[in-house]
Formats: C-alpha cells, sequence, structure tokens
C-alpha cells in the first residue's frame, strides 16, 4: 500500500509566465477529471491519463497500473446511473518538478448516493498527484487521495429527503 505524504512542501512559486499557463493547465485537467467521473463519460475521463497512469484510492486499498484498468474500475463503482457522485476539489498546491512534470495537492470533498440500497457516503480526503506533459498536453501521470473522514447513512433516516432532479432521469426542476 502506498502511503500518501502527511508533509507536503510548500509550493514555489511560478518561475515563469509559461508556469502560470501551465498551472492553470493542470488545474482544468483535474477539474475535467472530476466532470467526466461524475457524468460517467469514460471515454473523456481516459484522456485525462497518461497510457502508464496508475492509481492508488482509499489510502492505497484500490490500486491500478494503466489508465484502462484505472478507468475500468471507476466505471464498475459508480457507473450505475442509479450510484449518484459529486466529486469537488479545491485549495490546489501545484509545484513543477521540470518542465513537463509537476506534483499536485487537492483537499476533495465527495458525495455518493447509492439510490437502491440508499446509502450515502460522504467525506473528505488530500488527494496527491502529479503530472505529466505528453504531446503538449498535461496528463495525470499518478493520482491517489487518503481520507480525512468518512461517513456513511442511509436515506430512510431522513424522513424529509426528497431527489427531486436526477441528470440520467432526464428531471427538470420545477418552479
Amino acid at each position: 500500500m502506498q502511503r500518501l505524504q502527511t508533509e507536503w512542501s510548500p509550493m514555489k512559486p511560478a518561475e515563469t509566465w509559461q508556469q502560470l499557463v501551465d498551472l492553470e493547465a493542470i488545474k482544468q485537467l483535474k477539474f475535467r477529471y472530476l466532470r467526466h467521473l461524475d457524468l460517467k463519460e469514460w471515454d473523456a475521463l481516459l484522456g485525462c491519463f497518461s497510457e502508464d497512469a496508475r492509481a492508488a484510492y482509499a489510502d492505497g486499498q484500490y490500486s491500478f497500473r494503466g489508465r484502462d484498468a484505472i478507468v475500468n474500475f471507476l466505471r464498475e463503482v459508480l457507473g450505475s446511473t442509479e450510484r449518484l457522485s459529486l466529486h469537488r476539489c479545491h485549495h490546489p498546491e501545484i509545484s513543477f518538478v521540470g518542465p513537463d512534470r509537476a506534483r499536485g495537492c487537492w483537499a476533495l470533498d465527495d458525495l455518493v448516493i447509492d439510490g437502491p440500497s440508499g446509502t450515502v457516503l460522504q467525506g473528505a480526503a488530500y488527494y496527491e498527484d502529479e503530472y505529466e506533459r505528453v504531446a503538449g498536453e498535461w496528463k495525470i501521470r499518478f493520482t491517489s487521495y487518503r481520507r480525512v473522514f468518512e461517513q456513511v447513512w442511509q436515506e430512510r433516516d431522513l424522513p424529509s429527503l426528497v431527489r427531486k432532479v436526477s441528470w440520467w432521469r432526464g428531471d427538470t426542476e420545477e418552479s
């Protein structure tokens, strides 16, 4: 099991305009990864990873090599349209370790709702990523997260809860 760092080195300020451009490109990459994950856009999600990418989710409990293996795992656990997810990353700390390599630390807030069982998982974690530029485009080379906390409950425990809209049911919110 790969352990995440508990101490993160402070971000070095961007030294060139190109690093500022690259910094924004890496942020956009992470945001695309999360959007494709939550919207179950598996082919687009493949494009976020380098071919030989590695992943270690849940503090290394689920580890994979190769972008196909990573995306297949994510499709297996989050692929059902009855399993809703919301992943939000913020507070990026990104530093460059070379002209085509960077590392990042991100705070994660996530929520996963399993419709059939009524189970809700909510948590917070810290991602540690490595990025590389491949053919002029930034890709995720390695991604992992370690939980700060995770809590689970049943929707039936909240009798007043009503889910009004679901992307996949084609619902629209009425005014």
